[in-house]
């Protein structure tokens, strides 16, 4: 059986000062992927944002949101962060855009089991692509949509190109370490797809354009859904990314 990650993940969008992102990534590669998960926290990767030079986006996991307080409690007063906390700090213009997830289904959560992070000091970043969709609802996502994505939406995706790799609901969960908040009162579908290349990802949105069944079933039933314009983000992983 496949092993999977998480029942829980936060995924995390930060707005850096200009010309910061490469130094913010440095350091993350070098210092704070294995301190954390020393403590229990999952890595899962992080990218730069294609369209916004200056956007940070990471993902991490957990096993539950108690265990969750307590790794981050460990690692914000261990001291890894204490010593590169500020450093770290005078990148971000902000670091409060984090949206907390679980599993659409028990089984849409990634499987990382196959992909190995690269060792400490690996700088030649991956080509490929990791795009992120982000559906808005009025109200909290129903089986019907998820019931929808699986068996026509995620189909469709594939035929045309897309590997599917994991998708979320947001976890409306109390947060459990208010130091970082997390957006709250939203109703989110997220789903993750992954291109060889850039190139990849264009050919595929081509054959969107093309395809009879994502312009009828497929729009349609995202129309009768959503509430609010859906939000892509292009990310390239980093050297060190496990998901990539």
């Amino acid at each position: 059986m496949t092993e999977l990650c998480c029942p829980i993940v936060e995924l995390r969008q930060y707005t850096l000062h200009p010309g910061k992102r490469d130094i913010l990534i440095d350091l993350f590669d070098r210092e704070f992927i294995e301190p954390q998960e020393a403590v229990g926290i999952k890595v899962i990767g992080q990218f730069r944002d294609l369209d916004r030079p200056d956007r940070f986006v990471w993902l991490r996991g957990f096993r539950d949101m108690p265990s969750r307080a307590k790794a981050l409690t460990d690692f914000y007063s261990g001291p890894v962060w204490k010593a590169h906390r500020e450093a770290a700090n005078a990148t971000m213009i902000d670091s409060d855009n984090v949206l907390l997830l679980r599993p659409a289904v028990p089984t849409s959560g990634f499987s990382l089991e196959n992909m190995k992070r690269r060792p400490m000091g690996s700088d030649e970043a991956p080509t490929s692509l990791v795009v992120t969709t982000i559906y808005y609802f009025e109200g909290p996502v129903a089986h019907d949509f998820i019931n929808f994505f699986e068996h026509t939406l995620k189909p469709v995706a594939t035929s045309l190109g897309a590997t599917v790799s994991a998708n979320f609901v947001t976890e409306n969960s109390e947060n459990t370490f208010p130091a970082l908040p997390v957006r709250a009162g939203e109703n989110i579908f997220v789903w993750f797809s992954i291109f060889q290349s850039s190139a990849a990802y264009g050919n595929y949105v081509a054959a969107l354009s093309q395809s009879e069944r994502w312009h009828g079933e497929v729009s349609d039933g995202l129309g009768r859904n959503l509430n609010k314009a859906t939000e892509v983000l292009k990310l390239t992983p980093t050297a060190r990314s496990q998901l990539r």
